[in-house]
């Protein structure tokens, strides 16, 4: 055990849960409980939301999942893992503006709250509550393991203790102190994200005697390591094109990243936001994955990839100045965790239990099911990483890809083509849905695709033909608003 590393690093947790609590009382009078509890009032400014967006975008498959498999592939993962940037935050700029536009109109706080207005049908309510929950659950243990297995790395503890560590820690900031407190913290965790990868980057390239140095170890071990087809050359074209779907364009559908852009203050603080986040995501995502190829010179031979990062910041930094740095990927690992904590319990809360089963629900009775719900939430989920698998990224990048299947058509077609009804909404979710986890188990990757692709072609195609075929009259609140 490193007690040093693990100091640094339990203070920076102090600190976050501290920030947290504090947080929670602040914001013990504002608006209704809800708006508050799940978007903070609506009133994020850009730096905030930037560093929210940031924080949330990062997870356990870009901080610890991410530079594994780029230790493992070399620099085509690098690639593949960078355009993400760029393509995710233009397709927010065109599609999460008017979204966050069009559901401010409906005061929406959630995005089947959205969904709700739009096609007025109970159906399309349950089957979107239905297919976050299940999606979600994967995603939140991914994060649970991530934050567990690198505790567990730093300290010594075993992985049980790290994970109940960890779980305790997030549930009780976050049950507590609502959306508000989790943005933010996560102000400060992305600060910390964007200063420690650059601080990690520029130790690895010192110890590895230079940029130059470290290409020709990785040259002479596999010369695929650099190029960017992927140490055994899977990386085709047709598969990297596909990934920049899957964690570029696609994320406009994802229920924690539509979250964020409904709550920020004006369009002056989303723009900002949009450029400050832009910038840190790219040096943030650039600066992890580089940093997982050059570790494979220094540290050779590592046999569970989701250890690289803590290894190799053990390794080339002080343990005082390690034990702050790895604050920024359990800082990621948190943000995201918390974030998709919160939307859960708004799925169950707000979009099934006050909409379909007790509307005139008191204040302080929400609020009592609200933090409820999250806690009890986090203990379900805390069970299901208990024994967790091998590479958690593929666990992230499968509950994406489920998400932008199931959400996708429903969302961008619901704000642009006004012939789009109930039915083909139902028909996309449903379609989109099972197709994805169909073809994930029996014939993944199609035409050397990711699986997503097809699942959202095949929910394109159902939502037109069930408009089509079943027009129904288009709501009135929906043609006064757009």
């Amino acid at each position: 055990m490193n007690v040093t590393a693990s100091l640094t690093l339990f203070i920076s947790v102090g600190l976050i849960f501290i920030i947290g609590l504090l947080v929670s009382k602040a914001s013990d009078n504002k608006s209704s409980f809800i708006e508050e509890y799940y978007l903070g009032g609506r009133q994020l400014g850009g730096f905030v939301l930037a560093m929210t967006m940031t924080a949330t975008y990062g997870s356990a498959s870009s901080f610890i999942g991410g530079p594994g498999v780029a230790y493992n592939e070399g620099l085509g993962w690098v690639l593949l893992s960078v355009t993400q940037v760029a393509t995710g935050y233009f397709t927010l700029m065109i599609l999460g503006k008017r979204f966050a536009i069009i559901a401010k109109k409906y005061k929406a706080i959630t995005m089947v709250d959205f969904l709700k207005e739009r096609y007025q049908s109970k159906w399309v309510v349950f089957l979107s509550s239905f297919s976050i929950i299940i999606f979600l659950f994967s995603a939140m243990a991914a994060q649970w393991i991530g934050g567990g297995r690198l505790i567990e790395s730093i300290t010594g503890l075993s992985y049980h203790s790290a994970l109940l560590i960890f779980v305790i820690t997030v549930s009780l900031y976050v049950t507590f102190g609502g959306f508000r407190a989790v943005t933010l913290t996560d102000s400060i965790q992305g600060s910390i994200m964007l200063i420690g990868t650059i601080i990690l980057l520029v130790s690895i390239i010192i110890s590895g005697g230079g940029i130059s140095p470290i290409m020709a170890d990785l040259q002479s071990e596999n010369p695929n390591l650099i190029t960017p087809y992927g140490a055994e050359g899977s990386l085709t074209p047709q598969y990297v094109s596909s990934f920049w779907i899957l964690v570029g364009v696609g994320v406009v559908a994802l229920p924690q990243i539509v979250v964020r852009a409904m709550s920020y203050k004006n369009t002056k603080a989303f723009h900002r936001a949009l450029i400050i986040g832009t910038l840190v995501v790219g040096v943030i995502m650039l600066n992890m994955h580089l940093i997982g190829v050059f570790a494979r010179p220094i540290l050779p031979g590592i046999e569970v990839a989701d250890t690289v990062i803590p290894l190799i910041t053990l390794e080339v930094l002080p343990a005082w100045l390690a034990g702050i740095v790895l604050a920024a990927p359990l800082a990621a690992i948190m943000s995201t965790v918390d974030s998709l904590l919160l939307l859960v319990s708004s799925t169950i809360v707000k979009d099934i239990y006050i909409n379909y089963i007790q509307p005139e629900t008191s204040r302080k009775k929400v609020r009592t099911l609200s933090m409820s719900v999250t806690a009890i939430l986090g203990v379900i989920v805390y069970l299901i990483a208990i024994n967790p698998p091998d590479l958690i990224i593929w666990l992230n990048l499968y509950t994406i890809g489920g998400l932008e299947s199931a959400f996708i058509w429903p969302v961008v077609m619901g704000i642009y083509w006004k012939n789009g009804n109930k039915h083909g909404a139902i028909a996309a979710l449903i379609f989109g849905f099972i197709s994805y986890i169909l073809l994930q188990a029996f014939y993944p990757n199609p035409f050397g695709m990711h699986t997503v692709v097809t699942s959202i072609c095949i929910s394109l195609i159902a939502y037109i033909v069930a408009s089509k075929v079943i027009p129904v009259q288009l709501s009135p609140s929906f043609e006064k608003r757009v």
